[in-house]
């Protein structure tokens, strides 16, 4: 194993339970704005925006982007 996977291996957890933090977050902002939420509806599109986020960020990577970051 190379020693960026080590190292991310080390932190998975981390960035699991950070993933799921911005998830968590952005559902109750949803049910804080909006009287008697739909929160399956809400879970779906935060989760749309989140997918989206991750594709660009993605392709970033793909073209390089952080190749000297």
């Amino acid at each position: 194993m190379n020693p960026e996977a080590k190292d991310i291996e080390a932190r998975k957890g981390e960035i699991v339970t950070e993933v799921r933090a911005i998830f968590k977050a952005n559902m109750k902002f949803t049910d804080w704005d909006v009287p008697e939420a739909d929160n399956r509806l809400a879970g779906e599109l935060i989760l749309e925006v989140m997918q989206e986020a991750l594709d660009r960020l993605k392709s970033e990577v793909e073209e390089g982007t952080y190749d000297t970051y």
